[in-house]
């Protein structure tokens, strides 16, 4: 009963929102598309720079001098944390649907762009690459922005209905408590999306590394 309950909650969630989904996720492929597209848009000069440092990190990978698992995990969950944190404020304030867009697109264009550079640069083992050190967390990592900003993006016209569109008496306490209920369970699956960054993701680039030396 709970399972087929929960079933109902998330198809109603889903039917509700499906607009607002379908644009987020949109959106979110344009910031990738745009990040891959802004690889072949530098120069010469900036490519070799980067790839210079590039190098440097994976020979730094290959013979194990980097930060500790510990330092990774808090550092890729307070990034992400503080990102969707700020996307879960934005979302109950008037002002913050715009940035919320923008934040998203971002989002993408980072993501875009480290895959290209990559597969730019190192051709085969440059996709071998991302596939290893980008793709095991953005599994969660891109779910948990898309289903948050669309969430966020709800909110905040709702608020904005709520402001300018007196008839509408929706109550606020319990959208807010169900708000604060993502924003939790959003944290969670961060927390497992660090984990696979910061334990996996450095073993599995090393293998990867050594294999193509």
């Amino acid at each position: 009963m709970k399972k087929k309950m929960y079933q109902n909650i998330v198809v109603t969630h889903l039917r509700e929102h499906s607009s607002i989904y379908l644009f987020v996720i949109v959106l979110f492929l344009m910031g990738v598309i745009f990040g891959a597209v802004v690889v072949n848009s530098l120069s010469f000069s900036q490519k070799e720079d980067l790839y210079y440092y590039l190098s440097q990190f994976f020979g730094q990978v290959s013979i194990g001098k980097i930060a500790t698992s510990n330092d990774l995990f808090l550092q890729s969950f307070m990034h992400n944390s503080k990102y969707i944190g700020m996307m879960w404020l934005l979302g109950i304030s008037i002002i913050g649907l715009p940035i919320i867009l923008i934040l998203l697109f971002i989002k993408g264009m980072v993501v875009g762009f480290t895959v290209g550079f990559l597969v730019n640069q190192m051709g085969w083992n440059g996709f071998l690459l991302s596939f290893v050190s980008v793709l095991p967390q953005n599994f969660l990592i891109i779910p948990v922005f898309i289903i948050t900003a669309t969430v966020a993006v709800s909110i905040s016209l709702k608020m904005i209905r709520r402001q300018f569109m007196k008839k509408i008496s929706e109550p606020i306490l319990p959208m807010l408590g169900k708000y604060v209920l993502l924003f939790v369970a959003a944290g969670m699956l961060l927390a497992v999306a660090a984990g696979i960054e910061a334990y996996l993701s450095p073993s599995l680039m090393k293998a990867v590394i050594d294999s193509v030396k």
